[in-house]
């Protein structure tokens, strides 16, 4: 180290500090000689004249690469104390330990310079306000960066040609081990390859991730731990939606070999902070891609058509894959008159509705924009969709049904190997038992429980397996399947179809649907647009509004009309019963359908009085008295009546005897009086 003819009072009386850094864990954990020179540091300081009390050190960015300072806490610490002018040298045992970039370098050695900092390593002391040690400084830390971009150039383009040779390893997808020579092959756990076949098989079945985990809610599945005490050791939990795409997306279970797939940038935060950023590159741009590297669990066929499934169930991105609404056009459907996708509503009862409600909702809504039924377009896209299936679908359904068969033996096969795993165990602790000495009972009471253990969860197992071979229900015979096949629409309308098959097979050859609405009138023209390029319009009706289709028939309110008025309810139900008519809805004829008849259309009821007859109030009105005084003579038996056919009570049998006998007990009465003498007494008063 030269002389340190630059150092002065001013300096001694500040703090020295010793930064010490290495670039990894690994420098850390071997290279211990330039660890123990940096820290001897504190030594040359001593000598140099500064006392022990203004000596620090600051090694907490042990470990960390130089290249950023986003993540260097004890450099920012060595920045604010140089800011504040608490510092008088900086030593470092090379000027490339403060930082590998030239930005963050050159930012503290003008910060050094206005604070009056020296800055001092194995090749000399520096002193910041002279532009000579400036310079010299300047060009170390940009050669500093040189040769870290040179050294990472190097080790990038090793990388690569190892990749390029399929030879870089990585770590393995659960699933994959490597054999003795180093080479990639599955795992010959069976438990473990048929819960990664599974998991494919599954999204085949389901057509989404979300699908995929609803397969596996009874089931567990593997997973490689990487790191920490577990590591290399197989694990086993429950099956997420991230790892469900994770192994969808891997092209590895697709025998390929890939390098390149994801790459970090550097990006600045509105804070102005700097931070690495791994995303995922588009395949065209992926740097090395050998097919056929290793076994695979799928082909790269297979791989290509998943990720294209996996693209179109993603709805952030404008996808509209089939759900379980039964609503056929779900997704596909557009308004012809305003231009935009109709949304999809369901009402309580089940039924749904295309509507345009996002065009409502923006105000752009135009008269034509009607709501349509749901049922009203599907049957008539369902109905032209099977006429132009032919008959080579019959195989394609064939193929299914074997899909399913071998989907079922997948899902028990995971049962039976879950069963063989247990066995083993048991079978395992029962040998570790039998190996024991009998007089050795410390040891022998503890396999004991270890094997009864392993026999409980084979007792498990097995019951897994028998409730999984119970929840199976077994397939129709092969003859059975043809002749259902051979029969689309049937095969189609069958309960067993479910709405989310149904629109898949309809997008299969529908790309979308077009509905337009004229302002009045109960014509809908459904434009179907196929996916071989070819469009079609079918004009189609709306139902008629419910009032209409429950309505009477003409003929039994004709019939209600003319007999009404002769005949009472009870007679005009057994008579309505007896010629064969039935209510809008098909029901026969009660009393409250013959009552809403005749009050709609106003027809009058029979009158309950037969000659010489008359009513309560009628009887009243003729003796001037009240109605209550007729009652009370008909309850205390003075005076007889019947009841109506409706069940009321005051249908009196007015002869001029009983008239007579009526007028006779008015008269008799001291507290009855006729209406005309109440009146005239009280005029008199």
């Amino acid at each position: 180290m030269s002389v340190p003819n630059k150092i002065r009072t001013t300096h001694l009386e500040r703090t020295a500090i010793v930064y010490v850094r290495q670039s990894s864990p690994a420098q850390v954990r071997d290279n211990r000689e330039s660890q123990a020179r940096q820290y001897a540091l504190v030594e040359e300081a001593a000598r140099l004249g500064w006392p022990a009390s203004k000596i620090d050190v600051i090694d907490a960015d042990q470990g960390i690469s130089g290249r950023s300072a986003e993540r260097r806490s004890g450099f920012r610490e060595v920045i604010s104390r140089v800011c504040l002018g608490e510092v008088g040298a900086i030593f470092g045992l090379e000027v490339a330990r403060l930082a590998r970039s030239n930005a963050d370098l050159a930012r503290l050695l003008e910060l050094a310079r206005l604070t009056d900092t020296l800055v001092i390593d194995t090749d000399g002391m520096y002193d910041l306000r002279e532009f000579d040690d400036r310079l010299l400084l300047g060009l170390k830390g940009a050669m500093s960066e040189a040769e870290l971009h040179i050294l990472a150039g190097r080790l990038h383009g090793a990388k690569r040609a190892a990749a390029e040779r399929g030879e870089l390893r990585f770590a393995l997808p659960v699933g994959y081990v490597r054999d003795a020579e180093g080479g990639t092959i599955i795992d010959p756990d069976q438990e473990v390859t048929a819960a990664v076949a599974d998991v494919f098989a599954a999204f085949q079945a389901t057509g989404s991730a979300y699908g995929v985990v609803g397969a596996f809610t009874s089931r567990r599945f593997p997973r490689r731990a990487y790191g920490g005490v577990w590591a290399g050791e197989l694990r086993w939990g429950r099956l997420t939606h991230s790892r469900v795409v994770g192994v969808l997306s891997n092209p590895a279970y697709a025998g390929t070999y890939v390098f390149g797939r994801y790459r970090s940038r550097r990006i600045v935060g509105p804070d102005g902070s700097v931070r690495d950023t791994t995303y995922e590159q588009p395949r065209s741009e992926w740097a090395v891609v050998i097919q056929n590297h290793h076994p695979g669990y799928i082909n790269w066929e297979q791989y290509l058509a998943n990720q294209q499934r996996l693209a179109a169930n993603t709805t952030r991105s404008g996808a509209r894959p089939a759900r379980e609404g039964v609503a056929l056009c779900q997704g596909i459907v557009h308004c012809g008159s305003c231009g935009r996708t109709m949304s999809t509503n369901y009402q309580a009862n089940g039924r749904g509705y295309y509507e345009c409600a996002s065009s409502r909702g923006d105000h752009v809504q135009t008269k034509a924009c009607r709501t349509v039924a749901a049922a009203t377009v599907d049957q008539v896209v369902a109905d032209r969709l099977l006429q132009v299936l032919g008959p080579d679908e019959v195989a394609l359904a064939l193929a299914a049904a074997d899909e399913v068969t071998e989907r079922r033996q997948r899902s028990t096969r995971a049962s039976e190997l879950a069963v063989e795993r247990a066995q083993y165990d048991a079978d395992r602790a029962e040998r570790a038992l039998l190996a024991c000495e009998p007089e050795n009972r410390l040891v022998a009471r503890s396999l004991e429980s270890r094997w009864e253990a392993k026999l409980a969860a084979v007792a498990e197992a097995e019951a897994a397996l028998a409730v999984t071979k119970a929840a199976v229900p077994a397939l129709p015979p092969r003859g059975e399947l043809e002749s259902l096949a051979a029969d689309l629409p049937a095969l189609w309308a069958a309960p067993t179809t479910c709405a989310k098959d149904r629109k898949r097979l309809m997008r299969t050859l529908v790309a979308d649907v077009t509905l337009t609405s004229q302002v009045t009138g109960t014509e809908v023209c459904v434009g179907i647009r196929w996916r071989s390029g070819a469009s079609e319009q079918i004009v189609a009706r709306r139902p008629p509004p419910q009032y209409e289709t429950t309505r009477t028939p003409s003929k039994a309110t004709e019939f209600i009309v003319q007999r009404g008025p002769t005949l009472s309810n009870q007679e005009l139900v057994a008579e309505l019963n007896a010629a064969g008519f039935t209510t809008g809805m098909g029901r026969p004829f009660d009393l409250d359908a013959v009552k809403w008849v005749r009050y709609a259309h106003r027809v009058p009821s029979p009158s309950p009085f037969q000659a010489g007859e008359l009513s309560v109030d009628q009887v009243a009105a003729r003796l001037g008295i009240s109605a209550g005084a007729v009652y009370d003579w008909i309850a205390r038996g003075h005076l007889a009546a019947r009841r109506t056919t409706a069940g009321r009570l005051g249908v009196v049998a007015y002869t001029p005897d009983v008239e007579a006998a009526c007028r006779k007990r008015v008269a008799d009465s001291r507290h009855m009086k006729p209406t005309s003498q109440r009146v005239s007494g009280a005029e008199a008063v």
